[in-house]
């Protein structure tokens, strides 16, 4: 495309929107993820000499080789920062820049705008179901996924967009060098495997990581393991950090793990759970009041698997075409789009999100609409420079805010037998309905 446009002299400013056309099932909102290092990736984007040698092999056009040999982008993008709840139809992002350019962008953003606010949409509901539908429990949730996920740069983005929506710490410990997570870590049955006995293994592995222990006591029996577990603990005189429960009745092992510590005076010792965890489980044993401090999850977090796409689409909503912007739109049956710059404001009240309009964005061609409420989508990167860099702390501090403000019956994760809940209000203002001319 990006070719052809040259050919013909086409490369005048242009606006693309990534958004959501639905959400995904089981979803009713998505935490936005992915914006940050995204822009970075976009402002040093470059065609190196081998790059430029593959695509003449490909047979692309010299026109468009010595474009991408000087390609530096030089856009605007409008963004909703990294921690904000979006809904569908609402832009997550907004590209202004050459159409060339503009172009050239659109399966990087979508490959990682789309994937990111996947994971941290599950981790942040994981994080509800840990504290029960309220907000702030996502310090007992731990990304156990690195295993399950599809590659290991996507291992690296979940333990970010995790982290993003909360949780304490990962097991993937070159992501939390990177990102400035908190590597969390137990052991693998294999461990305990290795040696002789049970009680050898959590004593030699208490001898050598003191203070940080946490033993994983189901290998042969859950409850004689617990109690090896506090025998070598006395044995060592080492702290026993924690212990972890991967299987069985989680609920009944728990209880009488909690007894077993109780009553051997390690009432600091905390109880991790693993294995197969999802939010609808772990709502179900926090709603039963199972004494399980921290929630290791893997597979359900790093791969969203009762939903696992984000189907963010990248698409032209208005142009320069002879000296004037035209607003421009895809007339698809269920998949028509609306055209024109846009802008999403959220009301609030008493602290609670209370519906957003999508109405037309102020552009350097004129004023867009004046919305009721906050305008969530902000400059992210002016000629081509990131101008929103946020760090994880303050990243995280906004999700908390978001997740507190969303309505109770969308927070809360309902039973298998519930219906869905009403559905957060969206509308689309008046200088957007239409009828459009066809």
């Amino acid at each position: 495309m990006a070719a052809s446009y040259l050919r013909h002299g086409m490369n005048e400013p242009a606006v693309f929107e990534l958004f959501v056309r639905r959400l995904p099932p089981h979803r009713h909102w998505l935490l936005a993820a992915g914006l940050g290092p995204v822009l970075r990736m976009i402002e040093e984007l470059r065609f190196d000499e081998e790059a430029l040698a593959g695509l003449a092999g490909l047979g692309f056009p010299d026109v468009l080789l010595g474009y991408l040999a000087r390609f530096r982008f030089a856009g605007d993008i409008d963004a909703m920062p990294e921690g904000t709840v979006a809904f569908a139809d609402e832009p997550l992002l907004r590209v202004r820049a050459p159409l060339v350019d503009a172009q050239l962008l659109e399966t990087l953003l979508l490959n990682q705008i789309n994937f990111q606010t996947l994971i941290a949409t599950k981790a942040a509901r994981i994080a509800l179901a840990a504290g029960g539908g309220e907000v702030g429990a996502g310090h007992r949730v731990v990304d156990f996924s690195p295993r399950r996920d599809h590659g290991t740069d996507a291992a690296m983005k979940a333990a970010r967009s995790a982290a993003i929506a909360g949780s304490s710490g990962t097991s993937n410990v070159a992501a939390a060098l990177r990102y400035g997570l908190e590597p969390v870590g137990t052991m693998a049955h294999s461990y305990v495997e290795s040696f002789d006995d049970e009680e050898s293994a959590f004593a030699a592995f208490l001898g050598d990581f003191p203070g940080r222990s946490i033993l994983l006591v189901d290998t042969y029996d859950t409850l004689t393991g617990v109690r090896r577990a506090i025998d070598a603990a006395r044995r060592t005189g080492v702290a026993l950090r924690g212990v972890r429960l991967d299987s069985g009745d989680l609920l009944e092992l728990s209880r009488a793990t909690r007894a077993l510590l109780d009553e051997a005076g390690l009432r600091d010792t905390q109880i991790v759970a693993s294995g197969n965890l999802e939010e609808h489980r772990i709502a179900e044993l926090v709603a039963a009041g199972a004494p399980i401090d921290q929630w290791g999850v893997g597979t359900d977090l790093g791969t969203s698997r009762d939903s696992p796409t984000v189907d963010g689409v990248y698409k032209l909503v208005a142009r320069v075409r002879g000296g004037e912007w035209r607003d421009v739109w895809k007339r698809s049956p269920d998949k028509e789009t609306v055209p024109g710059a846009k802008q999403v404001f959220r009301r609030r009240g008493d602290g609670e999100m209370l519906g957003d309009t999508i109405a037309r964005a102020d552009t350097p061609e004129g004023p867009g609409e004046r919305g009721e409420g906050e305008p969530l989508l902000v400059p992210a990167m002016r000629g081509g420079r990131v101008c929103l860099a946020e760090t994880l702390t303050e990243v995280r501090a906004r999700t908390e805010g978001e997740l507190a403000a969303l309505p109770r019956r969308l927070r809360a994760e309902p039973s298998t037998s519930a219906g869905a809940p009403e559905p957060y209000p969206v509308a689309y203002s008046e200088g957007l309905r239409g009828p459009f001319p066809r």
